[in-house]
């Protein structure tokens, strides 16, 4: 029964899409700072980590890049091309007929295989991309938090 991990895997994503891009880091002032020194430090400090990560936050998208190709007409189009080619074979062994329907039917697997296989490369691409944009929101809120506890601030 592999649509189990199929299954959770699909809902997994469906959670990190649903999530905030990220997680607000808690800042404590350490030396008494006012609300508009931090507000200052923390603009300097967003800014500086957006420069040494290239990642910003506010324009990460929060749901992978589409695939434009769903692979849906592969069993259509394989059915088919197995129908032409089974029934030019069935002509040349005089029953057109069956060489086309069993040439259907191989097309239709083969198509169906296709697209299984066109799936398994959007997960795996999609996965890629989650892993990426995680590893780049971890970067960028461990250069963010560098940058206020030099500020003078406990970032957790």
């Amino acid at each position: 029964m592999k649509s189990k991990p199929f299954v959770l895997f699909a809902m997994l994503g469906a959670a990190l899409v649903a999530a905030p891009a990220f997680a607000q880091p808690y800042i404590f002032p350490n030396n008494d700072q006012s609300a508009e020194q931090q507000a200052t430090d923390r603009g300097s400090c967003e800014s500086w980590a957006k420069q040494q990560t290239g990642y910003d936050p506010m324009m990460a998208s929060s749901a992978p890049p589409s695939s434009s190709n769903s692979g849906g007409p592969n069993v259509v189009r394989g059915a088919a091309r197995g129908a032409a080619a089974g029934a030019a074979m069935g002509a040349i062994a005089g029953d057109a007929g069956k060489g086309a329907a069993m040439g259907a039917a191989g097309g239709a697997l083969f198509g169906g295989m296709r697209r299984q296989d066109q799936r398994r490369q959007q997960d795996a691409q999609r996965q890629n991309w989650e892993a990426q944009q995680q590893a780049a929101r971890s970067q960028y809120m461990r250069a963010f938090g560098a940058c206020m506890e030099g500020k003078g601030y406990t970032v957790k």
